[in-house]
């Protein structure tokens, strides 16, 4: 059975595989600079079967490395290398060596042998040595390059052995149509109905209970443009104009109509400012001085830059290339009128409001706010700006809930923090359902946690408390108090956020009548080692950037203990370790949640 390959790399591997003395070698000879000349850049990986060095006695390199330098690098100003010793027994592992291979630099890497691994190939055949095909036992051979006396079925790809440019167009065009693998994200949406009543919950699972239970609102309001950002459209905004309104130039420059080949200089014969136009229709041979988002005159097609003109007495050349059509936008090539600008359930910002402007539209409809009604509980909490008592804590977790919900355009009605008193929680739990769509507390929801909240919470609703396989953020409770939902969050700092973040965040966008409620995630490289628990998912605080190879990386703030709440000021992302995973190793990808603006 062929061992299984996983290509780590983001662009194609294709392999070559034939029996010794076939003509790989000889064949990759001749087909890597045809494949340069075609402008693909090639990385080559050869599996030899036997002992071989690659310096000889005496050079530095060698006497370093038979001394006992398990890796040496050499290197000098046109290329470098790197020798590592292999203690390992059997053949080498393909995805370990690909992940040696500077993916950013090249275009494809072909790969010299490695036969019995289940790797998109291309088999090498010669029917004078008869040997038996590969192909009958390897269901990933693409194509056969054979000679012309060799039989195939009529099912397979047939190149000529000996034809180097006919393997270069199959190689090329592999290149081209390749795609990535669907990638398993570490956080997938499930079927609420596949969950059953286990309260040890993953992070999926948590979500899609709680927004089995969300119904976004219905209420809708129309609100002037100053007063849109951060709500939600409640119906398409249909644009009542073409954007642009007239066809118009991009450049400052000088409008004609374009002919092949164009005369040598053009009549000038007027100019057009921004906010006027040109009242006579242009004529083969004339040009008007034009300048940016001014009309295109009647006739005119063609648009060159000033910098690429010279005016002298009236006439005009052009240098430099000109196509039909160029720098000219055409009315309605942005927004026709008639189109849907915007669609139903949009979250609106600067940009939207900006784009509902320039479509005349002063006012639209969109869904009411969603009101979250936010407390936290316990005599250890004071409130900021009070003396703190012996063994108290100031309440933090309250003000970063109410600036969350905040961000998501929510109308927040503070409850303070409650005593712990039985009556006092019941009485403010129940006016807060009449008062809120979502009522958040933090704290009191972990195991061993005070019984009286739990009480509370059953008498004035049904509330589920679970443990989620996630850290931090372990102990959730969600349900409902009357028609208000209720979330419970962990009481550790770190946790309340993470914790909103992954099923508050998300609950909060669908009940605001968002479609796209679910928190967009990148890939990114790290660069430390990254260990978690299986079965576990980890929010590990992290910083990215982009490196120097144009891709995201990342790694982490460094202590993550789950009361740290300067690690989410220090940091800008959550690094998601998924559930199957226990350690990932510097330099491969993970994925990552930007807090963008949320935080």
């Amino acid at each position: 059975m062929s061992n299984p390959f996983v290509n780590p790399l983001a662009i194609p591997v294709l392999g070559f595989c034939a029996y010794s003395g076939t003509g790989k070698t000889t064949l990759l000879k001749q087909l890597i600079p045809e494949l340069n000349q075609r402008g693909l850049r090639l990385a080559v990986i050869k599996h030899a079967h036997h002992n071989f060095d690659v310096d000889i006695p005496g050079k530095d390199s060698y006497e370093m490395r038979k001394a006992g330098a398990r890796q040496m690098l050499v290197a000098s100003h046109v290329r470098w290398a790197l020798m590592t010793e292999d203690t390992r027994d059997g053949d080498p592992e393909l995805v370990h060596l690909l992940k040696q291979i500077e993916a950013d630099k090249v275009d494809i890497v072909l790969v010299e042998g490695f036969k019995k691994l289940t790797l998109p190939k291309i088999e090498l055949h010669r029917a004078a040595h008869d040997k038996p095909f590969i192909y009958t036992q390897d269901d990933n051979i693409l194509a056969i390059a054979c000679c012309d006396d060799t039989e195939l079925p009529s099912e397979l790809r047939r190149l000529d052995l000996n034809n180097v440019s006919q393997i270069a167009d199959f190689v090329v065009e592999y290149a081209r149509n390749w795609q990535a693998p669907c990638i398993n994200l570490p956080i997938n949406t499930v079927d609420a109905c596949e969950i059953g009543n286990d309260k040890n919950l993953t992070v999926s699972q948590g979500l899609a209970q709680i927004l089995s239970h969300v119904s976004p609102v219905t209420e809708v309001e129309a609100l002037d443009l100053d007063a849109l950002d951060h709500r939600v459209l409640a119906s398409d905004s249909i644009s009542p104009v073409d954007v642009p309104q007239q066809t118009n130039s991009a450049m400052d420059g000088y409008a004609f109509i374009y002919q092949d080949p164009m005369p040598a200089s053009l009549k000038l014969v007027g100019e057009v400012l921004a906010g006027h136009h040109y009242a006579g229709t242009l004529k083969v041979g004339e040009t008007v001085r034009i300048m940016t988002g001014a009309p295109v005159p009647a006739g005119a097609d063609t648009v060159q830059p000033r910098e690429l003109a010279q005016e002298v007495d009236g006439l005009v050349s052009l240098q430099g290339h000109i196509e039909l059509g160029q720098h000219v936008r055409l009315a309605g090539e942005d927004i026709a009128k008639g189109q849907v600008a915007l669609a139903k359930a949009t979250r609106l910002g600067a940009a939207e409001q900006g784009l509902l402007a320039s479509l005349g539209l002063n006012s639209v409809s969109v869904y009411r706010h969603p009101t979250v009604a936010v407390f936290s509980t316990g005599d250890e909490v004071s409130q900021p700006g009070d003396e703190l008592k012996a063994n108290c804590i100031y309440d933090s977790n309250r003000f970063t809930i109410k600036a969350m919900a905040k961000r998501l355009g929510c109308e927040v009605i503070d409850l303070g923090i409650i005593e712990d008193s039985e009556t006092a929680l019941e009485a403010t739990l129940a006016q807060a359902a009449t008062q809120a769509d979502v009522v958040i507390s933090s704290g009191g929801v972990s195991v061993g946690d005070a019984d009286y909240i739990k009480a509370v919470l059953a008498r004035l609703g049904n509330i589920d408390f679970w443990r989620i396989n996630m850290r931090p953020g372990r102990p959730l409770a969600f349900g409902k108090i009357g028609e208000a939902l209720f979330f419970g969050l962990p009481g550790n700092p770190v946790a309340v956020m993470v914790s909103f973040l992954q099923f508050v965040q998300p609950a909060l966008r669908k009940l605001g009548g968002e479609l796209n409620w679910q928190a967009p995630l990148f890939p990114a490289i790290t660069d430390e080692t990254l260990r978690s628990r299986q079965g576990r998912t980890e929010f590990i605080r992290g910083i990215y950037h982009l490196g120097k190879d144009g891709r995201l990386h990342v790694s982490s703030t460094g202590n993550q203990g789950s009361g740290m709440l300067s690690s989410m000021v220090t940091g800008n992302c959550l690094i998601i370790i998924g559930d199957e995973a226990e350690v990932v190793n510097t330099g491969e990808t993970v994925f990552i949640q930007p807090f963008a603006d949320l935080l």
